[in-house]
Parts: structure tokens; sequence; C-alpha cells
């Protein structure tokens, strides 16, 4: 499957009224993030590796929150890129507290939806929210439970059915190698980013966002 997406995600705080977007280009398999130091304002880069998940953010104006996400890049037994796997951090409402997003190529079936397990557990089933030129999007809510399972397992199995082979399911697993000290990683940027939200709302005199 060709592959060129560009994922859309941000820090989803409270004290972030919109999410802005995650760039993130893939042109030959190999994300196209530039290393800490040379990223341009509101460009993606890495800003940590833990295991065989990244922590990508976009640069953000000096003294300014900068919003991240774990990415994980996933490959068929062939090596190719066929999906994105973003989860990203929120705060905690009700059961919900973290977020995943799963782009896959325009070449995907999208009645059926996805399918998501770890290790050998249940499936959970997603419906694809929407497609744009660079891909299709299926938007995850994650429990407590759903994480615990990510931060225990070893591997997630993202299952999908292709379009031009409505009769063959395509499975393809992104490694938790990581996952654990990513995400915690994940929630104290966010931890740093609210605290510097509230520093800026105070000096400026701004009222809380909403």
């Amino acid at each position: 499957m060709p592959y060129h997406p560009a994922l859309r995600a941000g820090l989803a705080i409270v004290a972030i009224a919109c999410a802005p977007t995650l760039a993130v280009a893939q042109t030959t398999g190999a994300a196209d993030a530039l290393p800490t130091g040379q990223t341009p304002v509101g460009a993606t880069y890495v800003a940590e590796t833990h295991g065989d998940w990244e922590i990508r953010c976009i640069r953000a104006e000096e003294g300014q929150p900068e919003p991240c996400q774990l990415y994980q890049l996933m490959r068929d037994s062939q090596g190719g890129a066929v999906a994105e796997f973003n989860v990203f951090d929120i705060p905690d409402e009700g059961q919900l507290v973290a977020g995943a997003t799963i782009v896959t190529p325009l070449e995907t079936l999208l009645t059926p939806g996805i399918r998501l397990r770890v290790d050998e557990g249940n499936w959970s089933e997603y419906p694809f929210a929407f497609c744009q030129p660079i891909g299709c999007f299926a938007r995850l809510g994650l429990t407590e439970e759903d994480l615990t399972a990510l931060r225990r397992g070893s591997r997630a199995t993202v299952a999908l059915v292709p379009l031009p082979a409505p009769d063959q399911l395509v499975q393809i697993s992104a490694s938790l190698s990581g996952f654990t000290a990513g995400f915690a990683a994940l929630e104290a940027r966010n931890d740093a980013a609210l605290s510097l939200l509230e520093q800026l709302r105070q000096e400026t005199g701004s009222p809380p966002a909403q």
C-alpha cells in the first residue's frame, strides 16, 4: 500500500482550546521529523525516544508550550509502511484517560472499521472518523484498563480490510517496547505545559481557557 500521511492530532489539555496540527510526513519510510535544535517553529521534531516509540512535538516559539504525542510507524512483514499509531494524553474525563489516532492508507475499506488488540487479548472495534488525501483516520478513546494493557503488553495488533481485496484481513503490529516510559514522559510534558500555560495566563492577566 502506498503511504504518505500527515497526521492531525495535538496536545489535548484543558488549557488549550483547540488542538493544533501535528504534520508528520512519510516519504521513503523514514519519519520526516527533524532532530532537536534544527527545527523551525511549527515543524515536527523527535523530542525523545523510548524503546520503539518516539515522542514527537511541534516546535513552538520560545517560552510557549509544545503539543506532543507518542508515535510509532507500523510496517508490514516486508518492511513497508502501512499505518501510523499515535497516542496522546488527555485530561481525565470519566472513563477516558488517553486518546489515540491510527492513520491508514486511502486503500482501506472503511465500513468494517479497524480492530485492535494487545497480545492475545480481546479485539476492540473502532470506526473510521474521516479520510483526507493523506490517509484515513480512526480515533480511539482509551480507558485506564486499555492503558494498563498497553503498558503490560508486548505487541498491539491492528486489523484492517484493504479496499482492493475486501475478502482479506490485513494484520499489522506495533511493538509496545518503551510504551510505559514513553507515556510517562508524555504525561510529564503535559504537566509542564499546563504549568507554563498557567504562568503565562497569570503574567498576562488572561482568563483561564474554557
